[in-house]
């Protein structure tokens, strides 16, 4: 079953800045939606839409006054004098007493951290379906039973933490998610396959017992986030254990990562989660422009089974995956093999 929301297109800014370089087309572009849900609908999957969920558990995943931003910031920066997209030259640093910014302009520097997640005008509308998309997911596997529901998510968003967002991504579905399903289910894990480590889920449930978060991601000591993803981060306090993760160098190639993923998958069994939340990125594909690992096209049904494999349910939610003549037949690949 596959959960839509097109209006994650909303989000559609007409560039970024990435590494000091304007870039445009985005490499996060609107397009991406409609590719995956034309390789969704040819290859025969049941669809249905999203349903509203209002904010309630967004807010108890994100700090509430970094919502209220997302919902309320542009305009406020665009009143103040602010372009038409809104990207921040100044940002918050560990170094200062800081305090946050009155200014609407000072304000976009508290909550992003950094340059390649423009917002514009249709970014809040877009954050919001991707959040009712994944809630929508939760309940048809909670109350609908079915065992493999995919959330066609955009922007990614598994770099988005408490208090801020980065990374492309404006809001962190996947711990949406996990934290919907806790609650009904007990413990969960968040399986994160996106070649980038999810420096924000793995934040949002450092501490938890109970959601345990898995990564398998490019080597962050070459590798965006850079600050986060190394295999030392292993949870804190009551969530000692409960991360995990799998940094892996550039060119890993299909063998090297399902034998990772098996190492993932002990793990997650020891764990013993009701449901799997699957951070789906396919920018480990060995041609994607953003990515840097190296991943066929065979590799994709390969994981998926693996995942099957577990016996859990399984929630899917969008994160990464840029070279759009392969993203849609790499995760049709996963999700066929999940069942």
């Amino acid at each position: 079953m596959i959960v839509t929301a097109p209006d994650v297109a909303r989000h559609d800014p007409p560039y970024e800045v990435d590494l000091g370089r304007r870039v445009s087309p985005v490499w996060e572009r609107a397009e991406r939606y409609a590719v995956l849900h034309d390789a969704m609908l040819a290859a025969g999957f049941d669809t249905t839409a999203a349903l509203p969920h209002g904010e309630a558990v967004w807010r108890d995943v994100h700090d509430p006054e970094l919502v209220d931003w997302l919902r309320d910031g542009y305009a406020a920066w665009r009143e103040a004098g602010g372009p038409e997209v809104l990207i921040p030259d100044t940002f918050a640093h560990r170094a200062w007493h800081v305090r946050r910014p009155t200014s609407p302009i000072g304000a976009a520097g508290w909550w992003l951290m950094d340059t390649a997640t423009p917002i514009v005008e249709g970014s809040w509308h877009a954050a919001v379906a991707a959040v009712d998309a994944a809630l929508t997911a939760v309940e048809l596997v909670v109350d609908g039973g079915h065992r493999a529901v995919h959330a066609l998510t955009r922007p990614p968003g598994h770099h988005a933490g408490r208090g801020y967002i980065g990374g492309f991504c404006l809001v962190n579905h996947a711990a949406v998610a996990a934290t919907a399903l806790a609650r009904p289910v007990g413990r969960v894990t968040v399986l994160d396959i996106d070649h980038h480590h999810g420096n924000g889920t793995q934040e949002l449930f450092l501490t938890s017992p109970d959601v345990q978060y898995v990564s398998l991601h490019a080597d962050p000591v070459s590798a965006y986030p850079w600050f986060a993803g190394f295999a030392e981060e292993v949870g804190d306090g009551p969530g000692r254990g409960t991360t995990l993760n799998l940094p892996l160098p550039k060119g890993t190639d299909d063998d090297r990562y399902l034998a990772t993923l098996e190492r993932a998958a002990e793990a997650i069994d020891a764990h013993d989660p009701a449901v799997i939340v699957l951070s789906l990125g396919t920018d480990t594909a060995d041609s994607d422009p953003v990515g840097g690992l190296g991943l066929s096209p065979a590799a994709y049904p390969r994981i998926g089974a693996a995942v099957a494999a577990l016996g859990r349910p399984v929630v899917s939610v969008h994160e990464g995956g840029y070279d759009l003549s392969r993203i849609g037949g790499d995760s049709v690949g996963v999700l066929r093999s999940l069942g």
